[in-house]
């Protein structure tokens, strides 16, 4: 499986997680499709099947990450 750069991931978490606040605020589709288009890029780029796993997956795989660090928790 091809490995995608971790600046890559780093994006795509930061994309994934600004699009999931703008839909909780307002909703609307382009957010959504966009979010969407996102977490199916994540999924890709892990090899996993959904968001949860591809955004946990994706932590692992950035500068520092340790293997102990709780990627299931997120701050907010």
């Amino acid at each position: 499986m091809l490995m995608a750069h971790p600046a890559v991931l780093e994006d795509l978490i930061e994309q994934y997680e600004t699009l999931r606040a703008l839909h909780a605020e307002n909703g609307s589709h382009a957010a959504r499709q966009r979010m969407n288009d996102v977490a199916y890029t994540l999924c890709v780029a892990t090899g996993t099947r959904d968001v949860d796993a591809a955004l946990i997956a994706a932590r692992h795989r950035l500068p520092g990450a340790r293997p102990q660090d709780d990627s299931i928790l997120t701050a907010g």
